[in-house]
């Protein structure tokens, strides 16, 4: 865990990542932001002072993509910037091609998770992003939980050169634990151990407050911490619930890889893979829905355990 700051924190994730980039648009001629519409008012000044590098190509979420592996290509670090769905999942060929195939990097970070914006419907959902992205070797996958988690890692992310998606939303934890991958240690038991991913260590710990389970907590997810995983569960027994705030089971693959050689069972949470949900509703409907509140994950770890 890492020492409390001094730093002025901003109030919601999308706000810290306009003011991290904003400064790094200041300060590293090497960053380029790339934005098609979303969140362009926000860039209205750093656009007038870096015209060169604050692009807005307009509602056109397959040239975001394209022309940040140009701007790669080129030596800059492209930021990527949009809601979720039009940044992973309507552009995902050319994240595959003009990204990965062409072995640039690039920042992808999107807004709205898995149904933050419910009253705009279905098509500003995308609970299968950080799936599909897991289909395409690489990357490094952020899921934070607090507006200070997206500063750190995403002035880490834009001095490096890797492929990274930084998953924003508008659910945070009540503080910042970590900048760094890695499991980390939030509670400690002997029963099992549950796997809180970015926002969902808020309802986690709500949900074991009474139970005897070890709670670890990570804001990335790729790559997963096999390591540490396997150190947690020598100190306790195999039995494994992973909380995730995306499609259910998206990391189930890598828990059982990380345990190939130790009896196990795992319970996968998170976004329903046999709900289709028609009615608006608010974000808290939806989270109760797929059983990601507080009660849900209690009911459902409490039989696990017990089974």
């Amino acid at each position: 865990m890492t020492a409390p700051t001094t730093e002025k924190i901003a109030p919601t994730m999308r706000e810290a990542f306009v003011d991290t980039v904003t400064e790094a648009l200041d300060t590293d001629p090497r960053v380029a932001l790339v934005l098609a519409e979303i969140s362009a008012d926000r860039f209205v000044d750093a656009a007038a002072r870096h015209p060169r590098r604050v692009l807005n190509v307009g509602i056109r979420e397959q040239a975001l993509v394209s022309v940040a592996g140009g701007l790669a290509l080129t030596g800059l670090r492209p930021v990527l910037h949009s809601i979720t769905p039009f940044l992973v999942e309507r552009p995902f060929e050319q994240l595959k091609l003009d990204l990965n195939h062409q072995g640039v990097g690039a920042v992808v970070v999107s807004t709205g998770a898995s149904y933050d914006y419910p009253t705009a419907g279905r098509t500003h959902m995308a609970p299968g992003d950080v799936a599909l992205i897991d289909t395409l070797p690489g990357w490094i996958v952020h899921v934070p939980g607090h507006p200070a988690e997206v500063s750190a890692l995403l002035r880490s992310a834009m001095h490096a050169d890797d492929l990274v998606y930084l998953r924003l939303s508008e659910q945070v934890n009540a503080e910042p634990l970590v900048t760094g991958p890695g499991w980390h240690t939030v509670r400690r038991g002997s029963r099992g151990v549950v796997l809180a991913v970015g926002p969902m260590l808020g309802p986690v710990l709500a949900a074991t407050a009474t139970l005897d389970v070890t709670v670890l907590y990570t804001a990335t997810i790729r790559p997963f911490d096999a390591g540490g995983l396997r150190e947690a569960v020598r100190a306790g027994t195999a039995d494994v619930v992973l909380v995730e705030p995306y499609l259910r089971g998206t990391s189930t693959h890598e828990v059982n890889d990380a345990l190939a050689d130790t009896p196990h069972r795992v319970l996968a949470l998170g976004v329903r893979r046999d709900l289709e949900l028609r009615a608006y509703g608010t974000a808290e409907e939806h989270e109760a829905a797929h059983g990601l509140d507080p009660a849900g994950i209690a009911a459902a770890v409490r039989s696990f355990l017990a089974g």
